[in-house]
């Protein structure tokens, strides 16, 4: 098993502060650091996903903002891997697919935010792509969502998105079970 570590969307705007904070951010940054740290420390193939907003009415992750940028806990080192987005699916009208093909991964390292959405479409299609994933809970981070006059707090957002991917889409592990692991 080849691992390459994908660090998705992990960017200011998502922050204390930020245009879309989400609850957790900060935490989950941390564990999403400390995977990053032990990547390095192998040589490992990694990369950092940044969504840049490109639709029209969008109103964080916008151009030329201090809230595009990726958080400093996880800001890339010269000559780091970063692909830019514009979809929720990292893949989607991007060069990912290509690079981890070319650094020779077959298993994805998923960590950063939102889990119900970047996240779990990420996952998603890595799987369809035929790569095997282990997507880091505690690294990853959402907001709460609202459904008719039903309020969804963010952990059961988290818990329900993790919970299915679990399993079918990806090994569902901790930060620290990871690091370990690879």
């Amino acid at each position: 098993m080849k691992p390459a570590l994908v660090i998705i969307d992990i960017q200011n705007d998502y922050f204390p502060g930020g245009k879309m904070e989400l609850e957790g951010s900060p935490e989950a940054s941390l564990q999403a650091a400390k995977l990053l740290a032990s990547f390095r420390a192998k040589r490992l193939p990694l990369v950092h996903i940044q969504h840049v907003s490109n639709r029209p009415g969008a109103s964080f992750f916008l151009p030329d903002t201090e809230g595009v940028n990726i958080h400093a806990n996880v800001a890339p080192h010269a000559g780091e891997t970063i692909v830019q987005k514009n979809f929720p699916n990292s893949f989607r009208g991007t060069k990912l697919l290509e690079h981890l093909r070319a650094v020779g991964a077959d298993h994805l390292v998923i960590a950063g935010m939102m889990t119900h959405m970047c996240v779990d479409a990420t996952t998603r299609a890595a799987f369809d792509l035929g790569f095997s994933c282990s997507l880091v809970h505690d690294a990853c981070a959402t907001r709460a969502l609202v459904f008719g006059e039903q309020r969804v707090p963010a952990a059961q957002v988290h818990a329900a998105f993790v919970a299915a991917l679990a399993g079918l889409y990806a090994k569902v592990q901790s930060a620290a079970a990871v690091a370990a692991e690879f």
